[in-house]
């Protein structure tokens, strides 16, 4: 399995890749506008290369439920500064976290390699001709409704299924638009219109998604759900649930894990290889 994003490519089997998240936010729930000021932002996306991201992912308007809109001009206000600083000084492919085609064309005229989209839900097709004309990479994720509605009773007959009925119709939509199979990534969105229930089935069933030959990105990383499970209300301090999330979703498939602390996901996801490596007898 390949998965090609511009110039990056990646070949798989091979160490979980590891998505460092930068938030260029005021209002982010995971980090609270930590790194809203461009310089923050960049000297955290170095941290993040530093401690072993593979890929940097840049967003400037916040997903969490309930979040209000930003305009565009205001998006693009936020994460410009960022992308141009990075794209060319990092070793690793940068991403733009966004819905919106306008800000996903300028950050891919100034080198980013990767879209990372939770509006895949979209019928219109000009954000997927934007990537297979940019020859990006594109993450598919699945929300229901929009981040201001998706938590607002989410409600599916079978949760997996229609995950997977997504990513089918999905992949026909992007071939059809230009966008090769190879450029694709599966996100089954944990969070994004999923009760605490929805997300652990996604969970237990992730290895189902893998049929597709596709990368799946696992994005669970400070999530309420795992405050629920947990009890810890503040998202800081999920990270040992996040990484038991993590750990899980390796063995059961995940290519890509989406998170807030490289180091600590590094540390965990490289002995869970480890030991999954023993248990195959692929290492002696």
């Amino acid at each position: 399995m390949i998965f090609r994003a511009r110039q990056f490519e990646f070949r798989f089997p091979r160490p979980t890749l590891l998505m460092g998240v930068v938030n260029v936010t005021p209002d982010s729930f995971s980090d609270g506008g930590q790194f809203l000021d461009p310089a923050a932002a960049i000297a955290h996306a170095f941290r993040l290369v530093e401690e072993g991201a593979d890929l940097l992912d840049v967003g400037g308007e916040s997903t969490r439920p309930d979040a209000e809109p930003v305009s565009e001009a205001e998006e693009l206000r936020r994460v410009m500064p960022v992308i141009e600083a990075l794209v060319g000084r990092v070793r690793v492919p940068v991403s733009i976290d966004t819905m919106k085609p306008g800000v996903a064309r300028a950050a891919l005229q100034a080198g980013a390699s990767l879209v990372n989209d939770v509006g895949a839900n979209r019928t219109e097709p000009d954000m997927w001709r934007l990537v297979a004309d940019a020859g990006a990479g594109y993450v598919v994720m699945h929300m229901l409704g929009t981040p201001r509605t998706m938590q607002r009773a989410p409600t599916y007959r079978d949760v997996v299924a229609a995950v997977g009925e997504f990513f089918a119709d999905r992949l026909r939509r992007l071939a059809a638009a230009g966008v090769h199979a190879d450029q694709t990534v599966l996100d089954p969105g944990f969070g994004f219109g999923k009760t605490v229930g929805h997300n652990l089935q996604l969970l237990a069933a992730l290895r189902s998604f893998t049929k597709w030959q596709r990368p799946l990105l696992l994005g669970v990383s400070r999530k309420s759900f795992v405050g629920h499970v947990t009890g810890e209300t503040q998202a800081v301090a999920r990270l040992p649930g996040s990484l038991a999330c993590a750990c899980w979703g390796v063995e059961a498939g995940a290519s890509i894990v989406r998170v807030h602390d490289v180091r600590a996901t590094r540390q965990a996801l490289r002995m869970t290889e480890a030991i999954l490596a023993t248990v195959n007898g692929t290492t002696g």
